[in-house]
């Protein structure tokens, strides 16, 4: 293959694509390298906001009046990390055109890495004062602006490399990542949550997973750098298939398929810390069982979940990716009635609450990435899913726990079954609106 000039391709990368030209990656390595990269991203951010339920209340946010307060100034800061995250994805994708997908890769995830394991050398409220608020914001602020640049474009290389017949299974893979990283932070902090003192928990014991971030993310780096330095991935973006365009450029051409894009996995999105970090909150503030043994129960749902993620591959397949979230939304919104009852209705109404969630949320999760990304050409889909899929997260999850937590304790649990629906409601709104425009620009006009 001949190594064409590409300004999104460093000098170093050509040459590691020169070695590998007798050395094909196989779509199955693609795979592997795009759940290890999403699953260290995942382990980061559950990393943190299992320790906002967890540690900082108590060792950030003392002066509370009440642990519900504490727990809601906790869940303040969690947004930061994905109101960062667009501003990231604008900076990476200047250097990614100046400087290679090589030089963004190193310097995002030894950022993201270099912020989670940071917060393990913390101090408390009780050594520094405010300072432990304001670097805790700092540090979380740098795990999004470093996710933002964390974006690799190896999703849409497996999905280029997808047979016609089979994209709703290649869409689901990289999703994996989600219920690996969550349930591996959750057996970190179930392990040391169940085999230590709480005061020892709070003064050592909780750093470790924090530790444990920075270790994965190099194990992820050299993964997907092994990718991005491949003949496939060069060929690629030498076609201008996975090359950065500038931000305002793609919005110029694709602004309203940005807005439904971040819309349309809604749903998932928004029950995606309602399973995760919100019923942990919940639990450990109303009672029903220990956080300990909730923790594992949150291990077998994420197991569950990941059947979720592999059953929405098959029957997307089958019925299409819209369709398959459009019935995952009209399930949430069935779910939402219920969910309520099930978490006030003590430790087995709780774990059914769990499983069940998982269940739901992998078929709906399973084909969020590929409706974000559907909407765009080749020629813009690296730049668009990224912003995409940023402001997805942002609007359908970053404020999750502190809303649902918020609702809950003032208004009753109730509520949180209202913000699950609300979720729905604008998924199945936006898949609607995406439908329509797609038949108003077939030949002939709307059918």
């Amino acid at each position: 293959m001949s190594t064409v000039v590409n300004p999104t391709s460093s000098g170093m990368e050509r040459d590691a694509r020169r070695i590998h030209d007798d050395k094909p990656i196989s779509p199955g390595s693609i795979a592997i390298g795009v759940i290890i990269g999403r699953m260290s991203e995942f382990f980061d951010f559950f990393v943190y906001g299992l320790g906002s339920v967890l540690v900082f209340p108590k060792l950030i946010f003392p002066f509370a009046p009440n642990p519900v307060a504490a727990t809601l100034m906790s869940f303040a800061i969690f947004p930061l990390a994905f109101m960062a995250r667009p501003v990231g994805s604008f900076v990476f994708m200047w250097i990614d055109r100046n400087y290679g997908r090589g030089t963004k890769l190193t310097v995002a995830l030894v950022i993201l890495g270099g912020s989670t394991a940071s917060i393990a050398f913390l101090p408390g409220y009780d050594t520094i004062g405010l300072w432990s608020v304001a670097l805790l914001a700092l540090f979380r602020l740098g795990q999004g602006f470093a996710l933002g640049g964390a974006w690799d474009g190896l999703a849409s290389l497996l999905n280029l490399n997808a047979p016609p017949n089979r994209r709703g299974w290649y869409a689901m893979i990289p999703q994996l990542g989600a219920p690996f990283g969550f349930a591996l932070a959750s057996i970190l902090f179930g392990y040391f949550v169940a085999n230590l003192s709480e005061e020892d928990f709070l003064s050592w014991g909780w750093r470790y997973p924090f530790f444990v971030a920075f270790a994965i993310n190099v194990v992820a780096l050299f993964a997907r750098l092994r990718i991005v330095a491949s003949k496939e991935f060069g060929a690629a973006m030498e076609a201008r298939e996975l090359e950065p365009r500038p931000v305002f450029e793609m919005l110029s051409k694709h602004a309203h398929d940005v807005v439904l894009g971040a819309f349309a996995p809604l749903a998932s999105f928004a029950m995606f810390h309602l399973v995760t970090i919100f019923p942990l909150s919940w639990v450990t503030l109303t009672g029903g069982q220990s956080a300990a043994e909730f923790l594992w129960v949150q291990v077998a749902g994420a197991a569950v979940g990941v059947i979720g993620i592999v059953l929405s591959g098959v029957i997307a397949d089958r019925i299409g990716r819209r369709n398959q979230l459009m019935i995952g939304a009209v399930i949430i919104a069935i779910f939402s009635f219920s969910a309520p009852f099930l978490l006030d209705a003590g430790g087995t109404g709780q774990d059914a609450f769990i499983i069940i969630g998982f269940g739901i949320l992998g078929l709906s999760f399973g084909q969020a990435s590929g409706a974000v990304s559907s909407r765009f050409g080749q020629y813009y889909r690296y730049t668009g899913a990224a912003l995409t899929s940023d402001l997805a997260w942002l609007v359908g999850a970053g404020f999750a726990p502190l809303v649902a937590l918020g609702l809950a304790s003032s208004f009753g649990i109730i509520f949180i079954g209202g913000y699950l629906i609300s979720g729905a409601i604008c998924t199945i709104i936006a898949l609607s609106l995406t439908r329509v425009l797609d038949q108003s620009n077939e030949p002939g006009g709307q059918r």
